[in-house]
């Protein structure tokens, strides 16, 4: 039995736990600790706070998500002032092996990982993920996580790619989708899909539907206005989360034919908060709306990962790959 300390660090929160690998290559995940990265200065003391919690010596072994590019000497975070010197790390941490992985490749790893059970059925054939070939990952959260997966077989191997996937180009499909375009071009000199599909998206498109009808546009942050539209509170926002929806479903097509996908998770936290009003959607409808790859597109089993830890597990399952061969 391996025993690491896995961390999935975010700009807003740093989850730390304890894992643990066994000789058939189990992973074991122990009780996660939240911490909020602005009640710590710094990485190294967010560790001693996770260390104090764990009331003992943690051992020699890390893997570290991190929301942001991993290479380089120094790794910075968007959103919050930790830096981590990946040099620094046996010293600081006494760890002798460690993994650096990239937020959303660890989400890859725990997808390629994780058993039948951890995922829930969307649309598509109601069948298990393919265990051969190349699964698309896409994940809606404060941005949009894209990644892919090959899978080689009954032998287990994979290959993990995390992406900048999210950051294509938004391509609208009706003229409702047209005027949301619109609104956002007067703000970014370029509109990316994660513009619109992903939890902040929501507030742009609440705010064309509000112009739309010649109503009062309430400046509404975007948690408020997903509890507003999925409780069904609000009517507007309602059909601001119906649109979304069908957005994640045109973009998670998109992603599918762009890697040719043998199947699709919907991942991040945004998915799972979401999941029976996904469900109910018509994200299945623009998922398959592909023209003459309609059929194709059909075939292909779309999942959504209801692992409520996948960071902290992917990133054992990175360090499993790296270092327990």
């Amino acid at each position: 039995m391996n025993e690491l300390v896995t961390i999935d660090i975010g700009g807003t929160h740093a989850r730390f736990a304890l894992a643990a690998v066994a000789a058939d290559g189990a992973i074991t995940l122990g009780e996660p600790v939240t911490l909020r990265t602005r009640d710590h200065a710094s990485f190294q003391t967010a560790w001693e706070a996770f260390a104090a919690h764990a009331g003992r010596a943690l051992p020699p072994a890390v893997a570290i998500a991190i929301a942001g590019p991993v290479g380089g000497d120094v790794i910075r975070f968007t959103n919050n002032p930790w830096t981590i010197h990946p040099a620094l790390i046996p010293q600081q941490l006494g760890a002798s092996r460690y993994t650096l992985v990239n937020d959303f490749g660890a989400v890859g790893h725990a997808v390629a990982r994780l058993p039948a059970a951890d995922f829930a059925h969307l649309c598509g054939p109601d069948e298990p993920l393919p265990a051969s070939g190349t699964l698309s990952v896409v994940g809606p959260g404060t941005g949009l996580g894209v990644a892919h997966i090959w899978r080689g077989g009954s032998g287990g191997d994979y290959r993990v790619q995390a992406t900048e996937g999210g950051h294509i180009d938004y391509a609208p499909l009706d003229e409702l989708e047209d005027a949301i375009l619109a609104r956002l071009r007067r703000r970014h000199r370029r509109v990316s899909a994660e513009r619109v599909v992903s939890g902040p998206g929501i507030a742009a498109i609440y705010e064309t539907l509000a112009a739309i009808e010649n109503k009062p546009i309430r400046q509404l942050d975007d948690k408020t206005l997903w509890q507003l539209g999925t409780s069904g509170e609000d009517s507007l926002a309602a059909a601001a989360v119906d649109r979304c929806c069908l957005a994640l479903g045109a973009v998670a097509g998109d992603i599918a034919l762009a890697q040719g996908a043998s199947g699709v998770v919907i991942a991040g936290g945004l998915g799972l908060r979401i999941r029976d009003t996904l469900a109910a959607s018509g994200f299945s409808e623009r998922f398959r709306a592909k023209g003459r790859f309609e059929g194709l597109m059909a075939g292909l089993p779309v999942k959504l990962i209801t692992h409520p830890q996948p960071g902290l597990f992917g990133a054992a399952a990175a360090f499993a790959k790296e270092h327990l061969p």
